[in-house]
């Protein structure tokens, strides 16, 4: 089984971020140990128009190109399509690539996406060729929007970016899954720890896409590797087909014709 994100197929199904890291060499070895094949860079936060990024942007493409990573350029920090489109625009330009991963925020608080001006960019961008991976939260109506208008990928959150809760409403994003059968679903925002990864993966979704839960552990490396079997389970786990939920209590060793049932 693999991953398809736009056509192009990938064996994992962990897409990563390269912010908060304690120093570009721990932030390698933690995306090497992961075993992601898509990591995530901010452009705003480096003034694109001035070049201000540089550096960093050139250790990116470097480890990229060094490891088979696909870069996916996002739009964090935009608060209007029109910011949106000029900032993936100049990420094209930049990294030859059409993938953006299209954030348009609306609120400081809990950085929830506006769903407004994100489905007014994501027309914009996809009329101009981009391949868009909009970040939203799980409502199932802004999600149809989305997939209707030609996204093949779409992004909810499983809570607010940055919290670490995990899913707070996993009935959200079963609903979106069901809805949905054949967008390419990554929950994106608010993973905390492995097993949230692989609680997103047994209900259905293709992947994940995370950053604080590994950067910010005390050993980002070593989370990164729980990461990478958090992954392999859920898939496994998936494929396997889980047991139904039950409302009453069943015995795992029936007591009616079976020859080894011994009562004295």
């Amino acid at each position: 089984m693999s991953l398809s994100i736009y056509g192009q197929s990938l064996t994992s199904r962990l897409l990563i971020g390269t912010a908060l890291y304690p120093s570009p060499e721990i932030m390698k070895q933690a995306i090497i140990a992961s075993e992601s094949q898509v990591m995530t860079l901010s452009l705003k936060r480096q003034a694109p128009g001035q070049q201000g990024g540089q550096v960093i942007w050139d250790y990116l493409q470097s480890l990229a190109t060094g490891r088979g990573i696909k870069l996916l350029p996002n739009t964090a920090g935009c608060k209007t399509a029109d910011e949106a489109i000029t900032l993936a625009q100049m990420s094209r330009e930049i990294f030859q690539t059409n993938w953006i991963k299209l954030e348009v925020i609306g609120d400081d608080y809990n950085l929830q996406p506006d769903p407004f001006e994100l489905l007014k960019a994501t027309k914009a961008l996809l009329a101009d060729g981009f391949q868009v991976l909009p970040y939203c939260t799980d409502d199932l109506v802004l999600c149809q929007r989305l997939y209707d208008a030609g996204c093949e990928v779409i992004m909810p959150w499983a809570s607010p970016i940055g919290t670490g809760k995990g899913l707070l409403t996993p009935y959200n994003l079963e609903a979106i899954r069901t809805r949905l059968p054949n967008a390419t679903l990554i929950v994106d925002a608010g993973i905390g720890k492995p097993s949230d990864a692989v609680q997103a993966l047994e209900i259905g979704y293709d992947g994940v896409l995370l950053n604080s839960a590994v950067a910010l552990a005390s050993n980002p490396v070593q989370m990164a590797h729980a990461f990478a079997y958090a992954m392999k389970a859920g898939e496994l786990a998936m494929s396997a087909g889980i047991m139904p939920e039950r409302q009453t209590a069943h015995p795992s060793t029936p007591t009616l014709d079976t020859p080894f049932w011994h009562q004295s």
